[in-house]
């Protein structure tokens, strides 16, 4: 649960922190197309740090406290922030169109996170 609360932490300062290098620093340098991207890549790892704060908070509960499932979900969070937000970034800078290729293995780590959820709130919540 500890890791989870601090990783979802972790991540949402790097969210910010690229968020406003993307916005200030790469202003000039990036086009409308990889400003896209960047920002796409920010809003992603925000949306799953904020997830992966919440399956921290629910592993500390008695609720859902000694789920498998969360801690699933929390390892395929943290696994597609770093494929699908990362392989954007990346992307966004580099301009190798290859890498596109790897963002759709987060973005399938980010559904398979979300369904573990649902499973173990579906499975153990009262």
């Amino acid at each position: 649960m500890k890791k989870f609360i601090i990783t979802g932490a972790l991540h949402g300062l790097i969210a910010v922190a690229l968020g406003a290098f993307g916005a200030h620093a790469l202003k000039e340098t990036l086009d409308a197309y990889s400003q896209g991207i960047w920002e796409t890549a920010v809003q992603y790892q925000m949306f799953h740090a904020t997830g992966l704060l919440v399956i921290g908070l629910l592993m500390s509960t008695k609720l859902l406290g000694n789920v498998k499932q969360l801690n699933i979900a929390g390892i395929c969070f943290n696994a597609g922030i770093i494929f699908f937000s990362g392989s954007l970034y990346v992307l966004a800078v580099s301009g190798i169109k290859v890498l596109g290729a790897i963002t759709p293995i987060g973005g399938v780590l980010f559904l398979a996170g979300w369904l573990c959820i649902m499973i173990a709130a579906w499975k153990y919540a009262r």
